[in-house]
């Protein structure tokens, strides 16, 4: 597993391919593996890395919560020591709010922002939230991962993949997962969104059950420009359920953003 330093943590990340960059940001309750259909298919083109926040999977588990604001920072130190000046974002769930932050942040690093199955505010937050942290206090992570993978997943996924989303929730420390969690569902970035400027693909998994079809439409609506796709026999992690779908339309996309960037 590679890593790259960023203040006091070792954040670890996977790297394949050359040419112009593309990062990928994973969910709340993922980590970098849940990349690795898009990494092999990017690579082919891209250098597609993927990088994972502070206390997920191999990295190093931070002294305290992070706030959204600390860990834009910390993708963004982990550009720096990648050598990665400008990069295309595709953010999945948590990851789609994290690129909203990096859009606040240092809009000039972002060649373009893919948001998939995410949004800027979602409605029920503090209600989800609340019963998230209710869940975790009193399930161990693996209880709480089987529980939730039906939600996850489109309703015709596999046994096999179900228990990949298991075995990579299960292993999150419930300390990460309750700061990060605050994080992500806290994040109200709607008066941002007509000050987007980058090229935007928002996407959604039809049989996504955790941010409904609205919150996508919002992003598409309120984002000038963007452009909105719907990913069939998909759910929540549509990188998982459609692979082959959703890395058609997110390359098809940052090729044209490519072109006329030249």
């Amino acid at each position: 597993m590679a890593k790259v330093r960023v203040g006091h943590l070792d954040i670890a990340f996977h790297e394949k391919g050359s040419g112009k960059t593309i990062v990928f940001l994973h969910g709340v309750g993922s980590d970098i593996s849940v990349w690795k259909r898009q990494l092999d298919y990017f690579s082919k083109k891209w250098r597609a890395v993927a990088i994972e926040y502070p206390g997920y999977g191999e990295s190093d588990l931070p002294a305290k919560g992070l706030s959204r604001e600390e860990l834009g920072h910390s993708l963004f130190g982990a550009m720096d020591g990648l050598g990665i000046l400008e990069a295309h974002i595709v953010g999945l769930s948590m990851g789609g709010v994290m690129a909203l932050e990096m859009v606040r942040q240092q809009p000039s690093r972002l060649r373009s922002l893919t948001l998939a199955d995410t949004f800027a505010r979602h409605p029920n937050a503090m209600t989800i939230l609340e019963g998230l942290h209710q869940d975790i206090s009193t399930m161990t992570m693996d209880e709480f991962a089987k529980g939730r993978v039906d939600l996850i997943l489109a309703p015709d996924a596999t046994e096999a993949l179900k228990q990949e989303v298991i075995e990579t929730m299960a292993k999150i420390d419930k300390r990460t997962y309750y700061w990060s969690t605050t994080a992500v569902w806290t994040a109200d970035y709607r008066k941002d969104l007509s000050q987007i400027h980058h090229p935007a693909l928002i996407a959604i998994g039809e049989h996504d059950q955790l941010t409904p079809v609205a919150l996508s439409e919002e992003l598409a609506r309120e984002i000038p420009g963007s452009k909105l796709q719907v990913i069939p026999k998909a759910g929540h992690l549509s990188n998982l359920d459609n692979p082959d779908f959703f890395n058609r339309i997110v390359s098809e996309f940052i090729l044209s953003v490519d072109m006329k960037l030249l």
